[in-house]
């Protein structure tokens, strides 16, 4: 339990910025009169959940590793961490789609019909639902995460020293 407790932590912290963020779109108007231009904004979202894995990561090498740790385990940890934010993924959308911005969905629904993204109301509400949004927060926490840990591990991980002595000698 102990070699996991950091990235338990990280993704407690992922889920309540990630919570944060949501009340933020809903305060700015995202979720109802600027709805249009929530499906491309909602994307900066990148920003904060990158710091976010960067510093889990940083933290597990620092505290855990003692300061060393390889890409290997950094994205062992990086996967695990994206296990966590997955498994939390599920109660940050049933928080976000009936207590943040319980109308999203039926905004989300009117505005892909008026724009013509959808041409049945049956196709609009098949991508603007709960279950759907359950699914694709979890799949693309697994998978972003994983793949963000991935790059960042590139530079986080602890180079081999070189040794002196073979640097000198033909």
């Amino acid at each position: 339990m102990k070699s996991i407790k950091i990235e338990i932590k990280w993704a407690i912290l992922f889920s309540i910025v990630a919570l944060a963020w949501m009340f933020l779109e809903k305060l700015t108007g995202l979720h109802d009169k600027y709805i249009d231009y929530q499906m491309y904004l909602t994307n900066l979202f990148a920003i904060p959940a990158t710091i976010m894995v960067y510093l889990a990561l940083r933290d597990k090498k620092k505290n855990y590793y003692k300061g060393q740790m390889d890409f290997k385990q950094g994205v062992t940890s990086g996967i695990v961490l994206s296990l966590f934010i997955a498994f939390l993924s599920p109660f940050v959308q049933w928080i976000v789609s009936f207590v943040i911005s319980p109308d999203f969905f039926k905004n989300a629904i009117q505005n892909g019909l008026n724009h013509g993204y959808y041409g049945t109301f049956d196709e609009a509400k098949a991508q603007y639902n709960f279950a759907n949004y359950v699914r694709q927060g979890t799949f693309g926490a697994l998978a972003l995460g994983v793949i963000t840990s991935a790059i960042l591990m590139v530079f986080l991980q602890t180079k081999p020293k070189k040794n002196k002595q073979s640097e000198t000698s033909f």
